[in-house]
């Protein structure tokens, strides 16, 4: 084929797109995918913010309200399986969908097909969590972490959510996979690792990560299942099984998890900063070599979490020096965060608003997180609400807060609209007040020895548990201006312009608003990458 008919076959080809249901169910193009997986996350999220509210409409008061404790539990238990794996990392990976191959000069993820899979497995992983509601003896109520000899004696929901969550990590696996060949294989020429934007690179080592640590949930929840039905005693203490190895195993995924739930957090904000500051990033490569670090170290902290099981006083000792490391980087960050900022001509519109919220309150998380890598505190602290405290801060305004951030950030780039920036603002300081006002008062019931998951407490508690479920319900019924931002701008926002935003940076904003259905059809030039270079 001569090359000039070559073009014009591009250009046919280039805003076809299939129609009705078959564009979705059989979509292989990367920002089909990434609108499906956002979706998907924003449905996770409210129905895991209903269970929240299920639980903190029983705390309301001292006495049983509402819920009987088994039930209480299940929601405890299903709230978070569904925001960890059902709301957060689904939107990572939506955005990863949406904004990697615009950020890297690519026409599309590498493995088009077999992102198609990655993403339709998860409606049949959490249908099938779902349904554990509905089956004899209830869903899963032993915790998410699934610790036995609890998670063992549940009832037929037992099988169904360790499917689920084997389908959920297969799911994850696979879009590590195609975020590592497409960063890796498809960057334009002239595009080099240490020119990518910093969501680029933070999603780069969370896929790293995922590869790691989801095969190893895999094998736990394996074993768990064996002591089940097959009659192994992994963890059965009657056959010389020992519970505490679940621990180690379970929390040598679940503290690089953390992180994965994290790092593309530090990289929205890394992007909106520097804009909204009209600066570049300062200490471009420090931040890279600080989330690597983060990375390393999260594979050798895990026992932070288990300083009450009767580690031996050297296993005391490493695992809360090495915790404390982990604030090196992180303060690192923080420090070249506000140096972007400082005498920046600073504006403030929603998503940066939401990534200043993430800076202040995620280093609140960050601080009390370092109290309870204290060994003989977390002897005080463990098991409390001061821990519920500690790690809402991190993943509320650190995770949720972010999403929220970026969404409002690349919107105009996607929809080719603007959002109204009032409602936006209004969503902003409605959640911004209400999550402080939910979780801030969870510190002193931790401090006073509230222990968490427990449907009813004495009457000590009692005030400053109806302060954070007043929290509770502003931060939640606020989450549905943000549903309505979202659909007013699709629907009849104002026309948004090739860059929305006068201080962007990156070859997401060379592209026409909204981004055409197939970008980068050709590499973007030289001077294009110089001109939109990161750093």
């Amino acid at each position: 084929m001569s090359n000039v008919t070559h073009a014009d076959h591009a250009l046919d080809h280039d805003d076809h797109k299939p129609q009705g249901i078959k564009r979705w169910l059989f979509a292989t193009n990367h920002k089909d995918i990434g609108t499906m997986y956002l979706v998907f996350s924003c449905l996770m999220f409210f129905a895991g913010g209903t269970m929240a509210l299920i639980i903190r409409a029983e705390l309301f008061q001292p006495g049983l309200q509402f819920v009987d404790p088994g039930f209480y539990n299940s929601m405890t238990t299903m709230h978070a399986l569904l925001m960890i794996f059902g709301a957060v990392m689904p939107a990572w990976t939506g955005l990863a969908n949406w904004m990697i191959p615009l950020q890297v000069g690519a026409p599309d993820m590498a493995l088009p097909r077999l992102n198609n899979f990655s993403f339709w497995l998860l409606p049949f992983a959490f249908t099938l969590l779902l349904l554990t509601l509905f089956v004899p003896g209830g869903a899963p109520a032993g915790g998410w972490t699934l610790y036995p000899p609890l998670s063992l004696q549940a009832g037929d929901s037992f099988p169904l959510t360790i499917f689920a969550i084997h389908l959920m990590g297969a799911s994850s696996i696979l879009g590590a996979i195609n975020v590592i060949v497409t960063i890796m294989n498809m960057r334009a020429p002239g595009v080099s690792l240490l020119r990518m934007p910093l969501f680029c690179w933070t999603w780069l080592i969370t896929a790293y990560l995922l590869i790691a640590v989801m095969p190893v949930l895999a094998g736990a929840v394996t074993m768990l299942l064996t002591d089940h039905f097959f009659g192994t005693t992994f963890f059965t203490a009657a056959g010389g099984g020992d519970p505490v190895m679940f621990q180690h195993i379970f929390w040598f995924f679940g503290h690089p998890e953390v992180y994965i739930l994290i790092l593309p957090a530090f990289g929205i904000v890394s992007e909106i900063i520097p804009t909204f500051s009209r600066k570049p990033l300062f200490g471009f490569e420090a931040m890279v070599y600080a989330s690597a670090s983060i990375a390393f170290l999260s594979f050798i902290v895990w026992a932070h979490h288990m300083f009450t099981v009767g580690m031996p006083l050297a296993g005391q000792l490493f695992f809360m020096l090495s915790t404390m490391l982990i604030a090196i980087p992180t303060g690192v960050k923080v420090f070249n965060w506000c140096a972007t900022m400082w005498k920046g001509s600073i504006s403030f519109e929603t998503p940066m608003l939401f990534a200043l919220a993430f800076l202040f309150l995620f280093t609140i998380g960050g601080f009390s997180g370092l109290m309870l890598a204290i060994v003989p505190a977390d002897f005080q602290y463990q098991d409390t609400y001061f821990v519920v405290a500690h790690f809402h801060y991190v993943l509320v305004p650190g995770s949720i807060f972010s999403i929220m951030a970026g969404v409002y950030y690349w919107l105009p780039k996607w929809t080719g609209r603007m959002y109204n920036e009032t409602v936006g603002k209004i969503h902003f300081w409605l959640s911004a007040i209400g999550v402080n006002i939910l979780f801030f008062p969870q510190h002193f019931l931790g401090l006073a020895g509230m222990p968490r998951r427990i449907p009813d407490y004495a009457t000590q508690f009692a005030d400053w548990n109806m302060v954070s479920s007043i929290g509770a319900f502003i931060f939640g019924f606020s989450q549905l201006l943000f549903v309505y931002v979202i659909v007013n701008t699709v629907r009849s926002g104002k026309k948004a312009t090739q860059r929305p935003w006068d201080g962007g940076r990156g070859l997401e904003w060379e592209l026409p608003s909204p981004a055409p259905y197939h970008s980068w059809s050709t590499p973007p030039s030289e001077e294009i990458i110089n001109r939109s270079s990161a750093n």
